[in-house]
């Protein structure tokens, strides 16, 4: 009765085990590799799935999207600037079969292929062309990294330059260029403010001279503002023809021949009025 409890024993504990071996649970986001005696046989999906124990292998392989950092690069540009560059990528298992076929360690091969690239591309570009157009280089790397990695069943999807470092002294002279744009900037608004203001000038010159009841309203306006101030004396010459037409109004429009009596007129020069 003993022997029979342990045979017993020994066959649950046997088929526990080859079950145990038998089963396999894959995951939504995981996809299944099988190898029957060291041949690729299929790619199993999510949920539970039985392999033949001893005989097949089953590797999973993660099928979600992969955040890589790409350590910082020391890069020279066309024109010859020192600097380092780190990026992103993100890419993805679309081939899971050709991931673990192909290559040996598919994240360690992305690496470095990223940043052999970010490399090759920052050499080809100037440091304009990195400030300014980084979408183009970021759509650069990821076509070329991508076109590297499609034979593993890699797909990247986005490669984004991080950081640029630049060298101290390259820093400063970016920031003295920056002030002088500035400058410019500034010196030209003020130079098409004063050509605009010279324009109205003139425009204003234009209207007074054709119209001289302008020019009389003009003089009226400034004696009015002088006498609001009375810290100082200010005597400011009026011509006669300013008020020729209140003259003529009060006395009547000379003849041209003299007055009533056979005397010439004669000339009145131009009246002071002093404000205090």
């Amino acid at each position: 009765m003993d022997l029979f409890a342990v045979v017993v024993t020994g066959v649950v504990i046997i088929v526990f085990l080859v079950f145990s071996a038998a089963v396999r649970i894959i995951q939504q986001y995981e996809a299944g590799v099988v190898f029957r005696l060291g041949r690729y046989i299929g790619t199993k999906g999510p949920g539970l799935r039985f392999i033949i124990p001893y005989i097949d292998r089953l590797r999973k392989v993660d099928t979600r999207i992969i955040t890589l950092d790409v350590p910082a690069q020391e890069c020279i540009t066309r024109d010859n600037v020192t600097l380092r560059v780190n990026a992103v990528a993100y890419f993805r298992i679309v081939h899971p079969e050709q991931s673990v076929i192909e290559v040996l360690d598919f994240m360690r091969a992305t690496s470095q292929i990223a940043q052999t690239t970010l490399r090759s591309v920052l050499g080809q570009s100037s440091l304009d062309d990195l400030l300014a157009e980084r979408d183009r280089l970021n759509q650069q790397l990821q076509k070329i990294i991508d076109e590297q990695t499609e034979p593993w069943g890699v797909k990247v999807s986005v490669v984004e330059i991080k950081d640029v470092e630049l060298p101290a002294t390259m820093q400063r002279a970016m920031a003295r260029q920056a002030e002088a744009e500035r400058e410019r900037r500034a010196k030209v608004i003020h130079a098409e403010g004063e050509f605009q203001a010279a324009e109205r000038l003139a425009q204003a010159g234009h209207i007074i001279a054709a119209e001289p009841a302008a020019l009389q309203l003009r003089y009226f306006q400034t004696l009015t503002e002088i006498a609001t101030e009375r810290s100082s004396t200010i005597v400011f010459p009026i011509p006669m023809d300013i008020v020729s037409a209140f003259l003529q109004r009060q006395q009547g429009t000379p003849a041209a021949g003299g007055g009533a009596n056979g005397g010439g007129g004669a000339a009145t020069p131009e009246t002071g009025v002093t404000t205090t």
